[in-house]
């Protein structure tokens, strides 16, 4: 059985069409920087990307940074940032799985052993959009973090460095900013993070100047997400692939429900137009009925229940 990588796709390309959605094999450029590449981006974010795409609503492509320095580097660009998302649910009382081969992965770069390629990206006028998930814990101070370090440990540091590098390239200019679209699991998550860039922008004596650019040329949106991704389905891989046709060790599977409440600016949806797309995605001006929500129906529940587990 042959792995799934661009040439087996073109190759199989009709009768993949005939059994698997699949994203446009295009090289769109790249308009998203991704700070992490575990399942649940690949199967939420990266899944909604490709969604655009295949509706000719986006048409860019997503460079991955790899989280840890241990990653999955190498996997993704052994199949070219291909790979198959796999959900299950149920759809109006019936039950229903949907199979897409994801193609708008460019590539993932390990930053703990390439950063220098990272902070290329931020020279690209085609760059707009940055997407994170980095574990609750992701975004934090690490004051031993350095504007020098190649990579810095944190991830909030190694953002402030892109962003240096970007306002530096463009001479400050207020148009080359990012919307910056978090989805770490922690209340206010944008702010935080805005936060965190500022205080490292304060103990690197980063000049004021900077500091306006990152407050003024920059969208740092709050984000609620939900969608359950159980990640590589490992106990009934060998009959996957025998449905697939093919091999992808980065089959990920996740539930059909998905949702991204987005609290910014209306107007940034047009450039990010996920909710034309027909998807679950909601932009508001407070986020905090959706939290609420979420938090007690979701969360309440899943604690009340974990007493009879």
């Amino acid at each position: 059985m042959d792995k799934l990588n661009r040439k087996y796709l073109i190759s199989n390309i009709d009768s993949l069409n005939e059994r698997i959605l699949l994203g446009p094999v295009c090289n769109f450029p790249v308009k998203v920087l991704q700070f992490g590449e575990g399942n649940f981006l690949r199967a939420f974010a990266d899944w909604m990307i490709n969604v655009m795409n295949r509706q000719g609503l986006f048409k860019g492509n997503v460079v991955v940074l790899q989280g840890v320095a241990k990653g999955l580097e190498e996997t993704i660009n052994n199949q070219e940032g291909l790979y198959t998302v796999l959900l299950r649910g149920i759809d109006n009382a019936s039950s229903k799985i949907c199979k897409e081969i994801v193609t708008c992965v460019d590539k993932c770069i390990n930053p703990y052993q390439r950063f220098d390629e990272c902070l290329k990206y931020a020279a690209s006028e085609e760059l707009r959009v940055i997407i994170s998930n980095t574990t609750e814990a992701g975004i934090s101070f690490v004051p031993e973090d350095k504007l020098t370090d190649m990579p810095p440990s944190s991830f909030p540091a190694k953002l402030t460095v892109l962003l240096y590098r970007r306002y530096k390239t463009f001479g400050g200019d207020l148009s080359k900013g990012f919307i910056i679209l978090p989805c770490e699991l922690i209340d206010r998550n944008g702010d935080n993070l805005k936060s965190i860039i500022l205080q490292y922008c304060e103990d690197w004596g980063l000049e004021k100047q900077f500091i306006y650019w990152v407050e003024n040329a920059n969208y740092f949106l709050n984000t609620l997400v939900d969608r359950i991704v159980t990640g590589f389905p490992k106990d009934e891989i060998q009959n996957i692939y025998s449905e697939l046709g093919y091999i992808d060790e980065l089959v990920v599977a996740g539930e059909l429900f998905h949702l991204w409440v987005i609290e910014g600016d209306i107007k940034l949806s047009e450039e990010i137009p996920l909710h034309k797309a027909e998807l679950n995605v909601i932009w508001t001006h407070n986020l905090a009925l959706y939290r609420e929500r979420k938090v007690r129906i979701l969360n309440g529940t899943h604690t009340m229940t974990a007493l009879a587990a």
